[in-house]
């Protein structure tokens, strides 16, 4: 029916946003909970549990015929489980059958945070109708997804295209995902505020030592806040030209709370992409920024729920 809608859940390191989306990809409804960091996985569920039961106050409830989830990865589709590398709560958490339970009996569908950013981009935004894509998302995590052929590729589990855990620096820092030196250790938020503070660059009076201050110091012409993005966008750029010359792709989107750092990040990203994607079949591969911003995570995990539904 043209007044179905799906729910929709964004589950990321920092916040559990959720929402009621209808098939033109409009939100009807939002919830949103910070993500628990400290505590085993039923901490971390009782928060997407308040997200799912501030949903179902609202009168759209009775109209969902589904739920999307695009979660911080790892995830395991074919399983239904979740491992995401910066929440430490969940390890193999049954995520699926918990929100199936809660929600009592909607079908759900999981995929990954990177997936479901780059179902959102290519259904409503920057890679719409783009044949060969890599969209990723850079905030707390690094995550990606693949468009190819003109389809959403998520793969076998849910991850292909997950960039964040691309080795870019060899004999680079320990990873939590257990690798080193990947785009994830050198391009998320949190890493580009450690290494600032770690080569000396310090707050303002405020005290916020985000990625988003670093970011205004940049602007402001900080010369070790404009190295560290300088630094993220160096990883961020080898691992599209290593995924460039894998698939072919043409077009890179990005998106996530770090994106929005606008051409402090973009104008370096542009030039790291150029200096490693030399061959002549990933020459010149477009970086453009996400159109959808934080909509993105929850469009996205809407989209693949409406893909399944039909």
């Amino acid at each position: 029916m043209h007044t179905d809608l799906v729910a929709a859940l964004d589950v990321g390191g920092t916040k559990i946003a959720g929402a009621l989306v209808d098939r033109s990809g409009a939100i009807h409804a939002r919830a949103r909970r910070a993500t628990p960091t400290t505590g085993d996985g039923e901490r971390v569920m009782a928060a997407v549990g308040a997200v799912l039961d501030e949903l179902s106050g609202d009168p759209g409830w009775r109209r969902a015929v589904g739920l999307g989830i695009g979660s911080a990865g790892p995830v395991d589709a074919e399983r239904g489980t979740v491992s995401p590398v910066n929440i430490p709560g969940w390890r193999g958490y049954p995520l699926v059958e918990a929100a199936r339970r809660h929600t009592g009996g909607l079908p759900v569908t999981l995929v990954g945070d990177g997936v479901a950013l780059t179902a959102a981009e290519h259904w409503r935004g920057a890679a719409r109708g783009r044949e060969a894509a890599l969209c990723l998302v850079v905030s707390t995590g690094v995550g990606g997804g693949l468009v190819l052929g003109g389809r959403l590729y998520p793969g076998p589990t849910g991850n292909a295209g997950h960039i964040g855990h691309l080795c870019v620096e060899l004999d680079g820092e320990p990873c939590p995902c257990g690798a080193r030196g990947c785009v994830e250790r050198l391009a998320s938020g949190p890493s580009i505020s450690r290494w600032a503070r770690a080569q000396g660059w310090s707050p303002d009076d405020a005290g916020d030592t985000g990625a988003a201050a670093v970011a205004a110091a940049a602007r402001a012409g900080d010369p070790v806040a404009r190295a560290a993005f300088r630094r993220a966008a160096r990883a961020l750029g080898a691992g599209i030209a290593a995924t460039a010359a894998l698939t072919e792709i043409d077009t890179a989107v990005v998106g996530g709370g770090v994106a929005e750092s606008g051409e402090v990040l973009f104008a370096p990203l542009r030039r790291a992409v150029a200096e490693f994607a030399t061959l002549s079949f990933v020459r010149g591969p477009e970086v453009v920024p996400a159109q959808l911003g934080a909509e993105a995570g929850l469009v996205g995990a809407a989209a693949a729920c409406w893909e399944r539904i039909g």
